[in-house]
């Protein structure tokens, strides 16, 4: 998928002025991660501009981009923030239901953290030791797999501590699921000849044995509230959650992010490319709202304004990993353009 996109097609958007009536304040629904930015936006824009502050709700990357396809017209919201790239499933889906008008904006990266409580020591893992603690299945020797049956970290790695493996994590709605499982769970599951084989002769296969997380008590799911997982660590410094490195930033008095593969979670680890866990962050506004519900243009003017995404933005003092300044004026200038340009 293009890194900004806009899909068109022919779509009515019935009773236009009866939904400036009956709505005047832009809906936007998704990403836990991406949520702090976009409300900070919000709050930002509510302040400084004609327009209501933006009502901002955080259900999950893939719950916001189900809310967002499910149709057009004021009962739908109007942005769906999301921690990955949206799917081509989902794509059909809003077609589907006649959302077939979509502006994709790249905002700046994040890092996945694994964290703990500050009370407890920091620990140095690697992708692979994240896999064989984590994975539903593990070898069994070559070419054989067997049922995880690791039950501390130090079964996994001797020169990890004996504690049991708990680890607090986002549910498979989440953006910040899809992005643990693809990049942690299936780089530590390459390190293994083998199954890293399996990719070319059997793709289903592999993806089953390097995407699928153990269900047997050592991953919690600990649904799309952050703070929940930072109250759970701070009351077991045994176990470990899973989530966005802008979430650790905001409660470094409480964590303390695990170094991977060497590299210690940092802004500017996570911003030059070392830290192995990181992704982009988006949000997608949906074209045949703009110029109907009031704001949503300024609202996007706003999000790619420096002031707030630059290197010395506001988003940035909140933990988010800026773009390049070239990337973040070539999205920025199509975001605006494309938005502005929409007709309802």
């Amino acid at each position: 998928m293009k890194k900004s996109l806009v899909l068109t097609g022919a779509i009515l958007l019935t009773a236009a002025a009866a939904a400036h009536a009956q709505r005047d304040q832009i809906r936007i629904v998704g990403s836990s991660t991406v949520y702090p930015f976009s409300t900070k936006v919000a709050e930002q824009f509510g302040r400084t501009t004609r327009f209501k502050t933006p009502v901002v709700e955080s259900t999950g990357s893939g719950g916001g981009i189900k809310l967002f396809c499910a149709g057009v017209g004021i009962e739908h919201p109007d942005i769906a923030n999301a921690s990955r790239a949206i799917k081509g499933s989902e794509v059909a889906q809003c077609h589907a239901n006649g959302v077939t008008r979509i502006t994709e904006v790249k905002i700046g990266y994040d890092g996945i953290v694994i964290a703990n409580a500050r009370r407890a020591d920091q620990i140095r893992i690697s992708l692979r030791d994240l896999w064989l603690a984590l994975a539903k299945s593990v070898p069994a020797g070559e070419g054989r797999l067997q049922a995880n049956p690791h039950r501390t970290w130090k079964d996994v790695n001797p020169s990890l501590p004996a504690i049991e493996i708990e680890v607090l994590g986002p549910p498979p709605t989440s953006g910040t699921r899809d992005a643990f499982v693809e990049l942690a769970m299936e780089g530590g599951c390459q390190s293994f000849a083998w199954i890293k084989a399996l990719d070319g002769s059997d793709k289903n296969r592999y993806k089953e044995v390097c995407h699928t997380i153990r269900e047997d008590g050592a991953f919690i799911e600990a649904g799309e509230n952050d703070n929940l997982i930072v109250q759970k660590l701070e009351a077991n410094p045994a176990a470990f959650g899973v989530f966005g490195f802008s979430f650790l930033d905001q409660n470094s008095d409480k964590l303390r992010g695990s170094f991977v593969d060497g590299v210690e979670p940092t802004f500017e680890n996570i911003a030059g490319g070392s830290y192995p866990i990181s992704r982009p962050l988006f949000f997608y506004v949906k074209g045949t709202h703009v110029g109907v519900i009031p704001g949503i243009a300024e609202y996007l003017s706003e999000f790619t304004a420096d002031r707030a995404w630059g290197d010395d933005g506001y988003l940035a003092d909140a933990g988010l990993i800026p773009m390049p300044v070239e990337e973040r004026h070539r999205v920025g200038n199509e975001a605006r353009t494309l938005a502005n340009n929409v007709a309802p």
